[in-house]
């Protein structure tokens, strides 16, 4: 009879694993961003889309770093911070909705982080399966991803664009369509 406990190799196996995952952690709590851009696009009646991301930024003296993270996922893809800078950071991105869903997701989710980026993070999985039932594709949908977006780092104070701004121009952008649409119609 054949015995079900687990080796030696077995145990250090998951050891190291629980090491490396307990150090992507403190790594992304410390270094990393969940983060939620709106590209205009002028191809959408909304004007905009929304774009999930999860980045992790190193010194590129420290590139083996982000490849430990990017082996550990086994998606996205490395690239100079700021390539026309003197900004000497690289940075880890995963940009893929299904990779984001599938893989970053249940990472944190089992491995949660320590500080107030847990927070955030827990907006960004809510916004990643609105995104993925297709929330994103309707002005109501957007209106509550706009709103979850902004309770987000630090309410959005870096942000570019205000929430109001947004918020403005998809009801002008749907009156414009609804316009077009009456108009089609009475032809």
């Amino acid at each position: 009879m054949e015995s079900k406990k687990p080796t030696s190799a077995d145990n250090q196996q998951e050891r190291s694993r629980q090491y490396i995952c307990g150090y992507v952690v403190g790594l992304v709590d410390g270094e990393g961003s969940f983060h939620i851009a709106f590209p205009k696009r002028d191809d959408l009646s909304a004007g905009i889309s929304v774009m999930p991301e999860f980045h992790l930024s190193q010194h590129r003296d420290s590139r083996q770093v982000l490849e430990l993270v990017q082996n550990l996922f086994g998606c996205g893809y490395i690239k100079e911070n700021h390539p026309r800078s003197s900004d000497k950071t690289l940075v880890y991105i995963i940009r893929s909705r299904e990779d984001l869903l599938l893989k970053i997701i249940p990472f944190f989710e089992t491995y949660s982080l320590k500080t107030k980026k847990q927070k955030d993070f827990q907006i960004f999985a809510q916004i990643v399966r609105l995104i993925h039932q297709g929330q994103h594709q309707n002005n109501r949908g957007l209106i509550k991803i706009i709103n979850l977006v902004y309770r987000m780092n630090q309410s959005g104070q870096r942000r570019i664009r205000k929430k109001e701004s947004l918020i403005t121009a998809l009801k002008s952008s749907e009156t414009i369509r609804r316009t077009r649409l009456n108009k089609a119609r009475k032809t």
